[in-house]
């Protein structure tokens, strides 16, 4: 049912009643899922055996914590040997002397030199022992800086010998026991999988009719199926940008926080938006009030 007004020469289409999805748009509930915010699986960065898995299925865990050690013994000593080395200072502390002696030999060979009891010879000789002293003891230094590089590069790969959790979460499965050998690259067996619940991810499918009305930043009601029926606030995070013309449907991600781990991810629920019932009634009516007749807007404009 609608009405027509004509100002000026342009017909002007006015709807007398909303589109019945604009109108209940407020009351709808629409499918969705509760997800983790993410899963990751973790893999051994090296091959090795595997020493201990100090987590199970279910346990919780911190951001940092370690939770798979690989047998790490021929690294350690690696690495101590590294360190060793790199606090040694029995070379530097020589070559600092032997150009200490040799600065001191070259000053009383010039000394003399001046006072003509030195040939040239010997104050040369004097000066090359210098140099070449000077030069000892910057090669005992690149040395020293080698040797802590050398340490540092054992303590990382002594680091990679032990699997800390990335995230603030819970462990899903459990791949791994002692004595088994870790795969290495994409295509080898994860160890551990785990899945970040303090937020939550809501994936909800929308009809494209509201398209229009949803945005980034929106406010949500998601219900939970029983029985974790409490409802939680959420906010729209992504908006589909590619629709699915098959199902006439789009995409839409929201998150909510979970606060103490109470809702489990994988529960299906239901999603409402406030408020969208009137802003797609607002959209219908800018639309509607905007329709006018194209021969006769052509005519208001050549006027």
């Amino acid at each position: 049912m609608r009405s027509t007004r004509i100002f000026s020469g342009s017909v002007v289409v006015v709807a007398s009643c909303l589109p019945l999805s604009a109108a209940h748009a407020a009351d709808r509930q629409f499918d969705c899922i509760v997800e983790p915010r993410q899963t990751v699986e973790l893999r051994a960065p090296i091959g090795g055996l595997i020493d201990q898995v100090l987590v199970d299925r279910g346990d919780f865990v911190s951001k940092g914590a370690v939770l798979v050690e690989l047998d790490s013994g021929v690294e350690r000593a690696a690495t101590e040997l590294a360190k060793y080395r790199s606090v040694m200072r029995g070379t530097l502390q020589s070559a600092d002397v032997k150009l200490d002696f040799a600065k001191q030999k070259a000053a009383r060979r010039d000394d003399l030199h001046r006072q003509r009891f030195a040939s040239d010879q010997e104050r040369d000789e004097a000066a090359a022992e210098k140099r070449l002293a000077e030069a000892e003891l910057l090669e005992a230094q690149e040395a020293r800086a080698i040797a802590e590089l050398e340490y540092r590069r054992a303590a990382e790969q002594l680091r990679l010998r032990t699997l800390r959790s990335p995230l603030d979460g819970v462990v899903m499965e459990r791949y791994a026991h002692p004595g088994e050998v870790s795969d290495t690259g994409d295509g080898g067996r994860p160890l551990l999988k785990l899945a970040e619940i303090d937020t939550l991810r809501v994936e909800v499918l929308l009809p494209v009719e509201v398209y229009p009305a949803i945005s980034q930043g929106m406010q949500a009601t998601v219900v939970p199926d029983p029985p974790f029926g409490r409802p939680c606030p959420a906010v729209v995070k992504v908006v589909d940008r590619v629709l699915d013309a098959a199902s006439g449907t789009f995409g839409v991600r929201l998150e909510m926080a979970n606060p103490d781990r109470a809702l489990p991810a994988g529960v299906k629920c239901k999603a409402s938006f406030p408020g969208l019932g009137d802003a797609m009634a607002m959209g219908s009516l800018g639309a509607s009030q905007s329709s006018t007749d194209p021969h006769a807007a052509r005519a208001g404009r050549i006027r």
